[in-house]
């Protein structure tokens, strides 16, 4: 028996003795142990979650090096979808290869999966009890402080010059003032990126950084469901499941493809379809189901659980969580030795140079009438949410408290305060 290590074997710390090297079901169980306790008990969002697998897979383990790492948080930044699950899915791929990376993304996702449909269940369950209702008045505007928040940050990141400030302000005015197609937005961004910050030589071909096809036959599935604004669905949602399976597979699995820049800029997206266009939620719900993903532990995509559970109940939300995940778990087993390179590769870094501030513009446009909705209230004695959206802002931008901890306050003062709603 030759004793060249195992593809998986190779892809572990380097100089690590193969003696040392403990067999596959060893390191599958260690896997399963440290990312079960990550996606039970990861709370503060993406940079938190990436944090705790830094210390748990380098420091404390000794699983890969901390250039290996690196290394990866980088790829992770590069693709779609929520870098903080990639991240669990790159480093159980590091330890233990394709399996490796499934357990851990599994494990990472599932803990946080059903405290979300338990919270789903227990928000429509009770959302007419007037106590309740004033736990998500006092949320919301905490919400939109979190999203201003990110904004900020990501603003600080993504604008290095007027270029590309520029590009956060069309791409706000186009899709609040002229309703443009966020996907088409982005592949313009790509386009722009090219063109102002790839390389001089003659462009060979423009890579396709979304899946087209995919969010083309998701666009046009979707359109097939009527519009109005849906009723909640049984426990189970065996009575809707055949008819929203596909529609939610498809729309959920564009989501995945094309979230670039963090949880957060789930928003437009889902802002966009699924409350304005489709009725799957009403604004105050999609309001509500951020925040729950902000008190819950584990990446805030898991938003698609909770509206999912709205449409069909337990198994929407399993299809929802499947679909919106499943192009991470692909983009790493499927391509990760392959983006490794490409992601040096000038014509991609420059098409990633504007989708970020576009990405930016995309929130802040999405924001306006969640705002909107959250903030603007008849009465003078319910419009005391702004002043405790500008507390929470600071909370967040002076003081660095943790956004659960945030929405849990707000929550606390709106069931203070119940009385004032309405």
């Amino acid at each position: 028996m030759s004793s060249e290590p195992s593809p998986s074997q190779s892809l572990v710390v380097e100089n690590e003795p193969p003696e040392a090297f403990p067999p596959l079901s060893t390191r599958l169980k260690e896997i399963a142990e440290v990312f079960l306790r990550l996606g039970s008990l990861g709370f503060g969002g993406p940079q938190a979650h990436i944090a705790m697998q830094n210390d748990e897979a380098v420091t404390r383990r000794g699983w890969m090096s901390q250039e290996q790492f690196t290394e990866g948080v980088g790829l992770c930044e590069m693709l779609p979808g929520p870098a903080s699950t990639q991240m669990s899915i790159y480093v159980g791929y590091v330890r233990a290869g394709g399996l490796g990376a499934v357990v851990a993304g599994l494990c990472f996702i599932a803990p946080a999966f059903v405290i979300e449909v338990i919270f789903s269940w227990l928000y429509f369950r009770f959302q007419g009890v007037p106590q309740l209702q004033g736990v998500f008045f006092g949320v919301a505007p905490v919400v939109i402080a979190i999203i201003l928040a990110f904004c900020w940050k990501l603003g600080r990141k993504a604008i290095k010059d007027w270029s590309r400030g520029l590009i956060a302000v069309a791409a706000f005015a186009l899709l609040l003032f002229g309703g443009v197609n966020i996907l088409l937005l982005f592949g313009l961004a790509a386009l722009v990126g090219l063109l102002l910050y790839g390389p001089r030589s003659p462009l060979p071909g423009i890579p396709g950084l979304l899946p087209w096809p995919v969010t083309t036959l998701a666009q046009t599935v979707v359109a097939t469901v009527p519009p109005e604004t849906l009723t909640l669905s049984s426990f189970w949602g065996l009575e809707r499941i055949g008819t929203y399976f596909w529609p939610m597979t498809l729309f959920f699995l564009k989501v995945g493809s094309a979230i670039f820049g963090g949880g957060l800029v789930i928003i437009p997206f889902i802002a966009e379809e699924v409350v304005e266009q489709l009725g799957w939620l009403t604004p105050a719900e999609f309001l509500d189901g951020v925040a729950i993903g902000q008190f819950t532990p584990g990446p805030v995509v898991l938003t698609a659980a909770f509206i999912g559970y709205k449409v069909a109940g337990v198994l929407g939300a399993l299809t929802a969580t499947v679909a919106i995940f499943a192009p991470s778990f692909a983009f790493i087993l499927l391509a990760a030795p392959v983006l490794l390179r490409v992601r040096r590769n000038a014509w991609v870094k420059g098409s990633l140079q504007a989708i970020t501030p576009t990405a930016l513009g995309a929130i802040a446009a999405a924001t306006i009438p969640l705002a909107q909705n959250a903030l603007l209230q008849e009465t003078i004695a319910a419009s005391w949410v702004a002043v405790l959206g500008v507390a929470a802002l600071v909370g967040l931008m002076r003081l660095k408290l943790p956004t659960w901890l945030l929405v849990l306050a707000g929550g606390g003062l709106g069931w203070l305060g119940s009385g004032w709603v309405g």
